[in-house]
């Protein structure tokens, strides 16, 4: 088990926010989890429970103590689940899956983080998302250190959501998720422009190795790399809306992309409403949006948590003014940024 005091988070997030935490706590076994848990004290709080911070945005130092998931293995349970340590690369987990037949989790590759905050954020890419593969997640109960294992439906994974990132937030320490993959291999290619750049390849047919090597393609070639340009992947949620709201929209912009959700409600990426505003490859001070991506916020070089904070406000306040939807960050922050107009 490790323990730090007046910690530097530089390297446990992905911005590169340089902000300090109070305590810092790695556990290493469910065990160490528990002993943890047991040990709080009242002064310890608050608590801010960290995986590999690929989905975080630091707005200032933290006050409390910072818990991060050390425990990293992969098994394969039985002839479709797999089971993975909460702070196991998700990517090597992706990787795992290909290189031993078992199918489902191609279209989510390269994805930054570990598999832990898959079972909080739902995480999702190219028509599939976290939920469909999830089957268990192990979790630790701050309150009490016991052991407690959720099946799929416990969590009530919606677009980006779970009970984990509202009514569970910081109420447990996950140890463990359990995947579910299947051996017959059913390709996704329609989402995106996953059969363009297939065709371009001049393949029709990929095998899974050739999808996920196309997707990592796809997306190194518009989302930067966190060790060059600070950035914590697509920072916006794609608004879903309902189908009159979209019609309305559609009869103004006649080629707006869209993905249809159900009967009654259209997904509208966010990315491109951000891009008719004309923020793509523009900036506000040290902090800017993609040249590649809108749907990227990137840390220009000794940008604060609170530039980027002042950048996605200003963003929302144009979308909505454009459009008349409101736009949600994807990214968690924390400390929680104050409201305008506040001290």
């Amino acid at each position: 088990m490790k323990i730090e005091y007046d910690y530097s988070l530089l390297e446990h997030n992905t911005f590169g926010i340089d902000a300090k935490c109070r305590r810092f706590i790695e556990y290493a076994s469910v065990e160490d989890a528990q002993k943890v848990v047991r040990s709080l004290k009242d002064e310890d709080y608050p608590l801010l429970i960290l995986g590999g911070g690929s989905n975080l945005l630091l707005t200032g130092d933290y006050k409390g103590t910072v818990l991060h998931s050390g425990i990293s293995f992969i098994e394969q349970i039985d002839e479709e689940r797999v089971r993975c340590g909460s702070a196991y690369v998700w990517d090597d987990f992706v990787d795992y899956c290909v290189s031993h037949e078992l199918y489902g989790a191609e279209n989510l590759s390269i994805i930054p983080g570990e598999c832990g905050a898959s079972a909080v954020q739902n995480i999702g890419a190219y028509g599939v998302e976290a939920k469909d593969l999830i089957d268990e997640v192990e979790a630790v109960e701050i309150a009490t250190g016991e052991v407690h294992h959720f099946k799929n439906a416990d969590c009530e994974y919606s677009y980006r959501q779970s009970k984990f990132k509202h009514e569970w937030r910081n109420k447990y320490l996950i140890t463990s998720v359990t995947y579910r993959l299947s051996k017959t291999y059913q390709p996704k290619l329609d989402y995106g422009n996953i059969r363009a750049a297939l065709a371009e390849q001049g393949i029709e047919n990929p095998t899974a190795a050739e999808l996920r090597q196309t997707i990592t393609d796809i997306r190194n070639a518009k989302l930067p790399d966190p060790k060059k340009i600070g950035n914590a992947g697509s920072f916006f949620m794609n608004p879903i809306v309902p189908k009159a709201k979209y019609e309305e929209l559609a009869a103004q912009y006649e080629r707006m992309p869209h993905y249809t959700i159900d009967a009654d409600h259209e997904k509208i990426p966010a990315g491109w409403m951000i891009e008719q505003c004309g923020w793509k490859g523009k900036s506000l001070g040290r902090a800017g949006v993609y040249e590649k991506q809108a749907l990227v916020l990137v840390n220009l070089g000794g940008a604060t948590g609170a530039d980027i904070v002042r950048l996605y406000k200003t963003i929302q306040h144009d979308v909505n003014e454009m459009f008349g939807i409101e736009i949600h960050p994807e990214v968690n922050t924390s400390p929680t940024p104050p409201k305008e107009g506040s001290a």
